[in-house]
């Protein structure tokens, strides 16, 4: 077990429409790719893992989401989840649950979080454990102050006013 948030610093791209990758560049550098119903997972010092997203479905949907999020598609989006928005232009939040039973296994939700056109935070819900923020925008700006799952959690939930 850690005893603080293990903080990555890196970025998602979308080079093309079927594509998703992350890749983290600190505190280790790797690349997952997520392209033609596989992901790909590339660790500085270690062989390449590949496998297919039937195996997480949960990786599959984030790969639509993400495109569908990107290209404004709510039609795109509404095929993969439920939607809930809440909120005011200031403080606004988009509630994501799974359509597919077998995603919802693992998956509650996901939860966006933001601020006008920033997207601070997704909030990834999982069946078991704590919620796992993931920070952006202005919310990763802060993220220096971070020491605990609970600081991560008050940041990605805190909208300055």
């Amino acid at each position: 077990m850690l005893k603080r948030p293990l903080l990555l610093s890196g970025e998602y791209r979308r080079p093309d429409a079927g594509t998703l990758v992350r890749e983290v560049r600190e505190p280790y550098a790797e690349t997952t790719t997520i392209r033609a119903g596989e992901a790909s997972i590339a660790r500085e010092g270690r062989n390449p893992r590949t496998f297919p997203l039937s195996r997480v479905p949960e990786l599959a949907a984030l790969q639509g989401s993400f495109g569908a999020l990107l290209a404004g598609d709510r039609k795109a989006l509404e095929a993969v989840y439920a939607l809930e928005a809440d909120g005011v232009p200031a403080d606004w939040t988009l509630t994501l649950t799974p359509r597919d039973p077998r995603t919802a296994t693992r998956v509650t939700g996901i939860v966006l979080r933001g601020r006008d056109a920033d997207l601070r935070c997704i909030e990834t819900r999982p069946r078991q454990g704590d919620a796992q923020p993931t920070l952006l925008g202005s919310a990763a700006t802060s993220a220096a102050t971070v020491d605990s799952l609970e600081a991560a959690q008050r940041l990605c939930h805190d909208v300055p006013r």
